[in-house]
C-alpha cells in the first residue's frame, strides 16, 4: 500500500500523453461506432443479393463479431504489451482498426463480388473487434502508470470518455456528410466517405502514438528485467491471479457492462421500439442526456481517488436494480403518455394453450407461425403492444383482450395461401382498430412528450454509467501486478463488456418477445447488476491506495 505518498502535479510531459491516448481511443471509437450507425445501409450493400436465412445469418455474423472476438483481442495485445511495451502494442491496435475501417470504404458491394464481400466484410469487422480488445486495456493501462498517485482515478476517467465522445464524432461525421450529399447520393455511395476519412484519423493518431514514450511502470520492470515471458501463463494458469481476474468479470465488469449499455443503448432502442418515439426525435434527446451527463466520468473517477473505487461501482450497480423499473416506467410516461394511460385502462391479454405457443424471437420476420397463439403473439409484437399471457385448457384456439373487447384467433395450419393471406389481413385489422379504439397510439406525439422529463431521466441513466464506469480503469490496474497488468485486466473486462454487455440488446430483445411484457427485457440487468452488487461488495477489496509500481 502506498496511503502515505502524496500526489504530485502531473509533467507537462504526462499531460501531452495522457491527452494522445485519449485521443487516440476516441478514434478507435469513431471507427468501431461507424458500422453500426450504419448498419441498415451496408446490409442493403452487402446483403441483399442473399437468401433470406444467408442474410440474416451474415447480419448476424457482422452484428456480434466485433462484441464476441474482443476478449480473444484482449488475450493475445495484453500478453504482447505485458512482453514488449504498452506504447508499440497499441500503436498496432490502432493500425489494424484504421486500415480495416478505410478498406471497408472502398470494399466492393454484393454486386460487384458476390457472397465474397459480406465474407470481407465480415472478417474486417472481427479485425476490428481484436483490435478493440487490445486497446482499451492498453489505454488504461498508459494512462494510470503515467498518473501521479491519489489521480489515478481522475485520469483515467478521461480514457472512460472516450467511447461516448467516439460515438458523437461518428454521428456528426455521417449527418454532415449525408446533409451535403443527400439522402439519395449517400445511400448510394456517400455512406463510404466517413470510412475513406477515418485514413485522415489514422495519420493522425498513428503520428501521436508514434511521439509518445512508454510508460515509467513499464519502463522500470523491463530496466530491471522483471519482465514477464509468459503473461498468459500468468495471468490464467496460477490460481493467485485467476480468482482475481474471475472476480474482476463477476463482481465488477459484468455489472458495469449491462448498466453501461442499458444507459446508452437500450434506453434508445426502448424508445424507438417499445415507446414508438420517431428515430431522430429519440436520437436528440439521447445525446442531450449524453451532453449533460458525460463530464460525470471525470466527476466520479476524481471521487473515487478520495472515497475509494469500490463504493461508487457498487453504489451504481445498486441503483440500477432497485430503480430500472419505476424509472423506465416513469420513461413511458413521459415519452408515450397515450400509451402508459391505455396500458393502466385496456389491459391486453393473451388466452392460449401454452402448448400452441412458440418461442417469439422472430428478429428476421421471417419465420412463419402457423398455430392460433403464435399469430396472436406475433401481430401484438408487430405493433410493439404489451401484454399479459392466461393459460387455455388444450385445444382452446387464442383471443386476444383488449379492454373488454375479445377478438377470436385463427389456426393457419391447412389454408390455402389466399385464404391465409385473407385471414391475416382481416385479424390484423380487428387488432389494429380495437387497440386504436382502446387509445394504443400508434406512434408517440411529440405535442404530448415531456421532453425535459425524458431528458431527465435519461441523463439519471447516464449518470448510472458514470458511477460504475467512471472509476472502473483505475480499479482494475490497481488489481493487477505490472508484469502482467495489460492481460489480466483486458480479458474480464471484454468479457464484461463485449459478451454481458454487448449481448443486451438481443437477450433483452428476446426475454420481451417471449413474455410480451416490453419491461420484461430490464431483468437482465438488475439480475446481473445486483449479482455484482453482491458479489463485489463480498469479495473485491478497495485498491485507491495500491501503489502500481510495487504492485509486482
Amino acid at each position: 500500500m502506498a496511503a502515505a505518498i502524496a500526489p504530485r502535479p502531473m509533467t507537462p510531459e504526462e499531460k501531452k500523453v495522457i491527452f494522445a491516448s485519449s485521443l487516440g481511443t476516441v478514434f478507435e471509437w469513431y471507427d468501431f461506432y461507424l458500422y453500426g450507425s450504419l448498419a441498415a445501409i451496408i446490409a442493403k450493400q452487402f446483403f441483399s443479393g442473399l437468401d433470406a436465412g444467408s442474410a440474416f445469418i451474415f447480419a448476424l455474423l457482422a452484428f456480434a463479431a466485433g462484441f464476441i472476438v474482443r476478449p480473444f483481442g484482449a488475450i493475445f495485445f495484453g500478453r504482447l504489451g505485458d512482453m514488449i511495451g504498452r506504447k508499440y502494442t497499441f500503436l498496432v491496435t490502432i493500425l489494424i482498426m484504421g486500415l480495416s475501417t478505410f478498406i471497408v470504404g472502398i470494399l466492393p458491394t454484393y454486386a460487384t463480388i458476390g457472397v465474397a464481400a459480406p465474407i470481407i466484410l465480415i472478417v474486417l469487422r472481427l479485425l476490428q473487434g481484436l483490435a478493440l480488445g487490445g486497446e482499451y486495456g492498453g489505454a488504461a493501462t498508459y494512462v494510470a502508470e503515467h498518473s501521479p498517485h491519489g489521480k489515478r482515478g481522475a485520469y483515467t476517467a478521461w480514457i472512460q470518455t472516450t467511447a461516448t465522445l467516439g460515438l458523437f464524432l461518428s454521428l456528426m461525421v455521417i449527418l454532415g456528410t449525408q446533409t451535403l450529399l443527400g439522402p439519395v447520393a449517400f445511400a448510394d455511395w456517400g455512406w463510404r466517405v466517413p470510412f475513406i476519412g477515418s485514413i485522415l484519423l489514422l495519420g493522425i493518431s498513428v503520428w501521436i502514438r508514434l511521439s509518445m514514450n512508454e510508460s515509467p511502470a513499464f519502463q522500470k520492470m523491463k530496466a530491471e528485467g522483471r519482465t514477464s515471458k509468459a503473461p498468459l501463463t500468468e495471468s490464467f494458469g496460477e490460481w493467485k491471479n485467476l480468482k482475481i481476474v474471475i472476480l474482476a468479470l463477476v463482481g465488477l465488469t459484468a455489472g458495469q457492462a449491462v448498466v453501461w449499455y442499458s444507459g446508452q443503448f437500450y434506453a434508445l432502442f426502448f424508445m424507438t421500439q417499445a415507446l414508438k418515439v420517431d428515430g431522430p426525435t429519440a436520437n436528440i434527446l439521447v445525446a442531450m442526456s449524453l451532453l449533460i451527463g458525460t463530464p460525470f466520468f471525470v466527476v466520479f473517477g476524481s471521487l473515487s481517488d478520495k472515497i475509494g473505487r469500490k463504493p461508487i461501482i457498487m453504489a451504481g450497480c445498486l441503483l440500477a436494480a432497485l430503480t430500472y423499473f419505476p424509472v423506465f416506467g416513469a420513461l413511458t410516461k413521459a415519452a408515450n403518455p397515450d400509451l402508459a394511460a391505455a396500458q393502466v385502462k385496456n389491459k391486453v391479454v393473451v388466452t392460449a394453450d401454452p402448448n400452441e405457443c412458440s418461442f417469439q424471437f422472430n428478429p428476421t420476420g421471417t419465420v412463419k407461425f402457423t398455430s392460433s397463439c403464435d399469430i396472436a403473439k406475433q401481430v401484438l409484437a408487430g405493433a410493439s403492444v404489451s401484454y399479459e399471457n392466461v393459460a387455455a385448457p388444450a385445444g382452446t384456439v387464442a383471443s386476444i383482450k383488449i379492454g373488454e373487447q375479445v377478438i377470436t384467433g385463427y389456426s393457419s395450419k391447412g389454408l390455402a395461401a389466399d385464404d391465409v393471406k385473407k385471414k391475416d389481413a382481416e385479424f390484423k385489422k380487428l387488432v389494429a382498430d380495437d387497440l386504436k379504439a382502446a387509445g394504443y397510439p400508434t406512434k408517440a406525439d411529440p405535442a404530448k412528450m415531456n421532453k425535459f422529463l425524458v431528458v431527465l431521466i435519461l441523463t439519471y441513466l447516464v449518470i448510472l454509467v458514470t458511477m460504475v464506469y467512471g472509476p472502473i480503469a483505475a480499479m482494475l490496474v490497481e488489481m493487477f501486478p505490472t508484469r502482467i497488468r495489460y492481460t489480466s485486466m483486458s480479458l474480464p473486462y471484454h468479457i464484461g463488456n463485449g459478451w454481458f454487455g454487448g449481448l443486451l440488446p438481443t437477450t433483452a430483445f428476446a426475454i420481451v418477445a417471449q413474455t410480451g411484457n416490453m419491461y420484461n427485457g430490464l431483468w437482465y440487468p438488475i439480475i446481473i447488476a445486483a449479482a455484482t452488487f453482491v458479489i463485489g461488495t463480498l469479495f473485491i477489496k478497495e485498491t485507491k491506495d495500491v501503489d502500481i509500481y510495487a504492485n509486482d
